[in-house]
């Protein structure tokens, strides 16, 4: 199992510790933006993960030009550049130089973006000669952000050189711009699969990542506080978003990529790849790999079915290939991850990347987490897609849980016949009623007579006090033979097998066996000669024999007819039986079969109640 993943098999619940659901911590850079550093740690065990995404600077001041509709003319831009150019040359004369201000680097970063977002590459290349290494890697981390909206071939020619000249005068922090842009191109495409505004996005992000962090476990506290800060870091991919297609005139929705932009945008990622070369390490890779992942678990509720397919999805497949090439080691993490929270599109795009590159991924793990969270249409997509084949393990807590919509898919799809009996067996152990009724008609007779004995047993063994499936079974008539099922009820109640739950044995033993039967004989007997002596010497004010014969039956049995009938089912327990028997040949019901069907003892014992209080009753 992936590092990180624990699958906690019979218990309520799956652990998934996650490391990209980490604390966010954020302060004020130099250049005046928030610098998020995302660290992080797993809800049950508190312990820090290896993830790290440092020194995240969005770049985006109250201030900035970016922030509105580029309404900034490229004229005032290079105005603005030629009096801070002349600034800070003013500056180095004077010794100070590459040793900028928190002001400067602001106003400098303001201005780079600026001269990004028109597309001014010369603009933004005679920047670089003022920034100091603080400010390039911010720099550099702009020039990747505005790779994922690409249009042109002379765009792509712009940032590569652009990128290519920022490495060659000292920005160093590789890590965090992969990090970073990994994230937002993972945005910008799941972005393209929607058709509402990026303002109800940031609604449907916040809700998804609420509901995410409420299905993992761990201190309430610590989920609220990494929720706020995730959703303030993905706010800003959205932001970042938002501004770049009001560039390009697209009123706040994102613009639909065709194959040949998506080409560009490629090819500028990849151009970023060979200049980092081995500055970026296999931990750096697989950690971009699960920053790309993340944003698309919480957009995953509103992608069409087969979006994975489409043009839009290119651009995600396309960099997570590319990060896989480069070391990227956790696709089965994210798969497993992905499965869990019913990511159904990002599931189906894993699958594909593990089978170009010939990755092993668990799709029977992963199905048993997406059946655990009742993700059917993962579900569904990890069969027929995934050839997931095991479908026992997740059946079976299913059915245990009583999720009995999961149950249902699993029978759909076609189970054998043992899986069917041992999901029954899951299901009568934890008292879930209605979905051991499901399942019984589904489970071949002959499986079951050939079971029965250890269904049962099983059953009480690990039924955690509640022998309610167990009676269920049993007031079903689950062997379709009264006189079988009695005889199996009264085997194990007289077992000397000491492997026999104690508690199940003594259930058995009072309301099932043979034995039970005679109690219940012998109660009815007792009860009738307790009537008979209330008729014959009760100093009731009523006189008894007076009243209407039906009457008269009616007060003397009606408590049991009440419990018959609402003990439904088939059978009767041993003991009732025994009970009605007693009552209907007081009665003049005549001599009775050894076994007699629960309903043609209540019909005999109903003909002589009054109408007015008879009720359909519920044994068959």
């Amino acid at each position: 199992m992936e590092k990180g993943i624990e699958f906690v098999v019979g218990s309520e619940s799956m652990h998934l510790e996650e490391p990209w659901f980490t604390g966010m911590d954020t302060e004020e850079t130099e250049m005046g933006q928030p610098n998020c550093e995302i660290q992080g740690f797993a809800f049950e065990k508190g312990e820090a993960s290896n993830v790290v995404f440092s020194r995240e600077a969005p770049l985006l001041s109250k201030e900035s030009t970016m922030s509105g509709s580029c309404s900034c003319s490229l004229k005032k831009l290079k105005s603005r550049v030629a009096a801070k150019e002349y600034e800070l040359c003013q500056k180095e004369k004077s010794g100070h130089r590459k040793k900028l201000s928190r002001q400067d680097r602001i106003e400098l970063g303001q201005l780079f973006q600026g001269a990004v977002s028109s597309h001014d590459w010369e603009l933004a290349e005679s920047l670089i000669f003022l920034a100091d290494p603080q400010t390039l890697n911010d720099a550099l981390c702009v020039t990747l952000d505005a790779i994922w909206f690409l249009t042109t071939q002379q765009g792509l020619y712009g940032i590569t050189g652009l990128v290519k000249k920022i490495i060659a005068n000292g920005a160093y922090d590789f890590t965090r711009a992969a990090l970073r842009t990994s994230f937002l191109a993972s945005c910008v495409s799941a972005c393209q699969s929607r058709t509402m505004s990026l303002a109800d996005t940031v609604t449907v992000m916040a809700q998804r990542l609420h509901e995410r962090l409420q299905e993992c476990h761990g201190d309430e506290v610590l989920k609220a506080e990494a929720g706020a800060k995730v959703q303030k870091f993905t706010e800003w991919a959205l932001k970042c978003i938002g501004s770049h297609s009001r560039c390009q005139g697209n009123n706040d929705r994102v613009n639909h990529c065709s194959a040949i932009e998506i080409q560009f945008q490629l090819a500028a990622f990849k151009a970023f790849l060979d200049l980092a070369g081995n500055q970026l390490t296999g931990k750096d890779f697989t950690e971009a790999f699960d920053a790309a992942c993340f944003p698309l678990t919480l957009f995953s509720s509103s992608f069409d079915a087969g979006w994975a397919s489409r043009i839009s999805a290119t651009v995600i497949q396309g960099l997570l290939d590319m990060l896989v090439e480069g070391g990227a080691d956790n696709v089965n993490q994210c798969f497993l991850e992905a499965s869990r929270f019913g990511s159904t599109e990002l599931v189906r795009i894993l699958l594909q990347i593990a089978q170009r590159n010939s990755l092993d991924v668990d799709v029977d793990l992963a199905l048993g987490f997406a059946s655990h969270y009742c993700k059917i249409g993962t579900m569904e997509c990890l069969v027929e897609e995934g050839n997931a084949m095991a479908f026992l393990g997740p059946l079976m807590r299913a059915a245990e849980r009583g999720c009995i919509q999961v149950v249902q898919w699993f029978v759909k799809r076609g189970c054998r016949d043992m899986e069917l009996c041992l999901a029954l067996t899951a299901a009568t152990s934890s008292s879930q009623v209605d979905v051991a009724a499901y399942l019984l008609p589904h489970v071949p007779l002959h499986v079951l007579t050939a079971l029965s004995i250890e269904i049962l047993k099983a059953a009480g063994e690990r039924s955690g006090g509640s022998l309610d499936g167990v009676a269920f079974l049993l007031h079903s008539d689950f062997l379709g033979d009264a006189a079988a099922t009695y005889a199996v009820a009264d085997s194990i109640a007289r077992s000397d097998d000491e492997a026999v739950a104690p508690e199940l044995k003594a259930f058995l033993h009072d309301h099932w066996s043979e034995a039970a039967f005679l109690d219940g004989l012998k109660q009815g007997q007792e009860h009738y000669m307790n009537l008979m002596r209330i008729l014959k010497k009760g100093e009731s004010p009523i006189c008894l024999r007076d009243l209407p014969a039906p009457l008269r039956v009616a007060i003397a049995y009606m408590p049991l007819y009440r419990e018959c009938v609402e003990v439904g089912g088939r059978l009767l327990s041993q003991r009732l039986r025994g009970q009605l028997v007693e009552a209907v040949q007081m009665l003049g019901g005549g001599a009775l079969e050894e076994v007699s069907q629960g309903g043609e003892l209540l019909a005999i014992l109903e003909h002589h109640l009054p109408p007015f209080l008879v009720r359909a009753p519920s044994v068959g």
